[in-house]
């Protein structure tokens, strides 16, 4: 057997335009909504980026990005930049993100993290360059080998939209690493308890399904948030059943939850309201769930060996 080592990335032999191309593409492909691309108009006002990250389990959060291209972020400069940015036009940000080149402390991260909260910013996210070459290989692997191998992303945000959503050279293992993202969520990694908190649970499943199937990623409100590969893509008779399976063991957590509602196995909690999140779940229903929901992951793991989401 040949030993493969995947080497990392040098983010600081690329400028800082490619940087933040990169930056944006990876989070257009991560499922962000209303991105928008301050950095190419070179009046950034300390927002590269700004987009809405898509959440299953809390409401959605509009966010700040900003791209630190250069040897190391310091306290200064990000202070700097999240003061600028609550004087821009877009408004004041609850939440501020840091995607680094280097290595950042974790002094510096505590350091930066309190100058957020001082300025009324109570959300800060760090990513060093490890970090973010990290959840480039698990999210969007296809960019990044797009990006070392020197492949020009596009300049125009609506052009790398195009760029992310293009599908026809991706191997299987490529569209399989897309298709996992729709399973990284909330609705199939929270294990059931007797009082579990199930915002939109069937919603989320019956998108996955549709995900794998269409290709079609949506919110829980019916928005779209990106194309990704659908089973249909994959090259591999083989994947395509696979993934065939995936769907029908998704279909078999959807039956037992809708079951355990007929049933009254699965209730709300009896507070009166009827949108109200929070559901009692007897302990034979729970295991059921998670049994199911666990059979699902495990059959997409068996495909594309790197996914490592399972019912915590």
């Amino acid at each position: 057997m040949v030993n493969i080592t995947v080497r990392p990335v040098h983010f600081e032999d690329f400028s800082g335009v490619e940087f933040e191309r990169l930056v944006f593409a990876f989070h257009l492909r991560a499922g962000w909504g209303d991105l928008a691309w301050y950095g190419q108009t070179g009046s950034d006002l300390g927002r590269d980026i700004i987009g809405t990250e898509i959440f299953d389990d809390r409401p959605n959060q509009i966010t700040v990005i900003q791209c630190a291209n250069r040897v190391s972020l310091s306290l200064s400069k990000a202070e700097r930049d999240m003061a600028l940015a609550l004087t821009a036009p877009t408004g004041a940000p609850v939440a501020f993100k840091f995607v680094c080149r280097s290595a950042v402390s974790a002094n510096m991260r505590d350091q930066i993290r309190a100058a957020g909260k001082d300025l009324g910013i109570p959300h800060v996210e760090i990513w060093s360059g490890a970090e973010f070459e990290e959840q480039l290989r698990l999210r969007a692997e296809f960019l990044l080998k797009r990006f070392v191998e020197g492949i020009v992303f596009p300049d125009a945000a609506d052009e790398l939209r195009r760029f992310v959503d293009d599908f026809p050279d991706l191997t299987d293992e490529e569209a399989l690493g897309l298709m996992a993202a729709v399973l990284d969520r909330p609705a199939l990694q929270t294990p059931f308890l007797h009082e579990s908190y199930l915002p939109a649970f069937q919603r989320a499943i019956d998108d996955t399904i549709r995900a794998l199937n269409t290709g079609l990623w949506q919110t829980r409100e019916g928005a779209e948030i990106r194309r990704i590969p659908s089973r249909h893509h994959l090259k591999s008779e083989a994947n395509r059943a696979g993934i065939g399976r995936v769907v029908r063991e998704l279909d078999e957590v959807r039956r037992l939850f809708k079951h355990g509602l007929a049933d009254g196995s699965i209730q709300h909690c009896g507070c009166g309201d009827p949108n109200c999140p929070t559901f009692l779940v007897r302990p034979e229903t729970a295991h059921a769930l998670d049994a199911a929901r666990g059979a699902a992951l495990s059959t997409f793991r068996s495909l594309s060996p790197g996914f490592n989401v399972e019912v915590r």
